[in-house]
């Protein structure tokens, strides 16, 4: 934690808010966020469906204006500059797809034209990924003809192409098997010595509690839990985060958060 803080801070979200108006009826799905990732740390962003957290991604890779607050990444605000954010982000989610027709070379080669990158580079990034995922029984078959783990492993290559300091990591090991989770850990792990700056997102507890340097639970749109593991043990009483998540829905349904917001359709904050 300590190197991490000494690389510097890489992800800085200011008190991001977000309403969605549907008809006559105003949904908060996000309620002044805020948190920072250091260079080398893995921040785990958790919560239940509703909680907020597509929409917290969406704010920071510049698809969706805030209401207010703001998002900086790698000293470009997200909602001034998003270009240059765009260009420090490698996002990688469960339903990014593959061009079926494209081998997985041409591909990599495709992002990485798309990336202003120079031909000798593209292929030295590609070898060099190659590699570390694992790639070469299998880059330069059709993409139609791969598995759901070796679509995964592209994709992950995709995200890294243009070598971005600061990566977003949206259910990265949904729909895979043991073997192809292993392959995400391993990839975090080359991630995190390569001091990239990490958001994951997932509902598989288990796995964040096992990646994340530090973690924030959102709960109706609102930030509750904040820290290292350490400290959220300190905080709730709890030993491992899915007893916390099912303290936070217990209380939830017992009235206790009598101030929380109606639940936010998935569509608009997962």
């Amino acid at each position: 934690m300590e190197t991490s803080k000494r690389l510097g801070t890489m992800i800085s979200i200011q008190h991001l808010s977000k309403t969605f108006k549907t008809g006559q009826r105003s949904l908060l799905a996000v309620d002044d966020v805020s948190f920072e990732v250091n260079q080398g740390e893995v921040y785990g962003l958790l919560g239940p469906n509703g909680a907020g957290k597509t929409t917290v991604m969406r704010m920071i890779l510049g698809l969706l204006r805030p209401d207010s607050g703001f998002a900086q990444i790698a000293g470009s605000r997200s909602d001034q500059q998003p270009d240059e954010v765009k260009r420090s982000v490698g996002f990688v989610s469960a339903s990014a797809g593959v061009y079926q027709w494209l081998t997985g070379r041409e591909m990599l080669a495709f992002f990485g034209d798309i990336y202003g990158l120079e031909t000798a580079e593209i292929a030295a990034r590609i070898s060099e990924l190659s590699k570390i995922l694992d790639l070469d029984d299998f880059i330069d078959q059709t993409c139609a003809t791969l598995s759901t783990g070796q679509k995964q492993r592209l994709s992950l290559a995709r995200a890294l192409i243009h070598d971005p300091p600061v990566m977003i990591l949206d259910e990265p090991t949904l729909g895979l098997d043991v073997v192809g989770s292993q392959v995400i850990f391993n990839y975090i792990d080359v991630l995190k010595q390569r001091n990239k700056a990490i958001i994951l997102c997932t509902h598989r507890l288990e796995q964040a509690q096992r990646i994340c340097s530090r973690f924030g639970l959102l709960h109706y749109g609102r930030k509750v839990l904040d820290g290292t593991m350490e400290d959220l043990q300190a905080q709730t009483g709890k030993s491992d985060l899915v007893e916390m998540f099912v303290g936070l829905i217990d209380a939830h349904r017992q009235g206790k958060d009598s101030s929380a917001e109606p639940e936010v359709p998935q569509t608009a904050g997962s």
